[in-house]
């Protein structure tokens, strides 16, 4: 049960394709707290995923665009006003991986030009674009939440065959911090989630054993990254901005990261 925290407000929510993603996990917290949502993913599944929303007695309308194309991402920007009226709260989710792709792991010194432009535009020039679309809208109504996903990759640690995804979300971060700066004064918070070891659809082999060696010894579920967005995105965080909220079970303080049966 929701408690209401979002009723009245619109929200503008990426990279909700997947039925196991965060996106989609964040979409349905909220709707849960009253929120209409205009949802948006490059793969046509987002539409299913609006009806199975919709199915639950949430207004919400679905697009499909490239977020990487300007002229996609102020369509689709133009068809939430259109058809919510405004943008109250806006969550650039989309990254990392395409729905129904897997991710390219390449070390730095194989990485050539291409490499590097399609991971930075997917996971980094996608929420620049989205949020260039309607950061004017919010200035022109004096209100609004931002709240990207960066993670703890790239700000705080980093893995081998990473460093495009390492930049890109270490750069979310860095535009999070510059754009809270610049709409402040405007009533607009800007504020980035870490997410650590998380038990998505886009989770590689592996990681989920990175998940049990943490200190809580579980990946997060999709849902417990959607409720700290949550956080940032209703007005119980409204003298937050420009800060990073991490959320990895305690991963990133602990030094020694192996079995815990041969040290703890």
């Amino acid at each position: 049960m929701g408690t209401d925290r979002l009723r009245g407000r619109v929200a503008f929510i990426t990279g909700v394709a997947k039925t196991n993603g965060i996106g989609f996990a964040t979409a349905k917290v909220f709707a849960e707290e009253g929120a209409a949502l205009a949802i948006a993913d490059i793969s046509d599944h987002v539409h299913e995923r609006a009806a199975e929303l919709r199915a639950e007695g949430c207004v919400v309308s679905s697009h499909t665009a490239d977020l990487t194309k300007n002229d996609q991402v102020r369509a689709i920007v133009a068809e939430a006003l259109d058809e919510h009226g405004r943008i109250d709260l806006l969550v650039n989710n989309a990254g990392m991986v395409i729905c129904g792709e897997s991710e390219a792991h390449i070390s730095f010194q194989d990485l050539d030009e291409s490499d590097w432009d399609f991971g930075i535009g997917i996971s980094l020039k996608s929420q620049f674009l989205v949020t260039r679309s309607v950061v004017p809208h919010m200035i022109e109504r004096g209100y609004g939440r931002i709240v990207n996903v960066s993670s703890v990759t790239g700000p705080l640690v980093a893995n081998m065959q990473d460093s495009v995804y390492c930049a890109a979300k270490a750069g979310v971060l860095g535009m999070t911090r510059g754009l809270a700066m610049d709409v402040a004064k405007h009533g607009i918070t800007a504020n980035a989630v870490g997410p650590g070891w998380i038990a998505t659809g886009s989770q590689a082999d592996g990681e989920d054993i990175g998940g049990m060696n943490t200190p809580l010894g579980r990946s997060a579920f999709p849902e417990e990254i959607g409720k700290a967005i949550l956080f940032l995105a209703s007005d119980d965080a409204s003298y937050m901005t420009g800060q990073l909220l991490v959320v990895d079970g305690g991963n990133t303080i602990q030094e020694y990261k192996g079995p815990s049966d041969l040290y703890y």
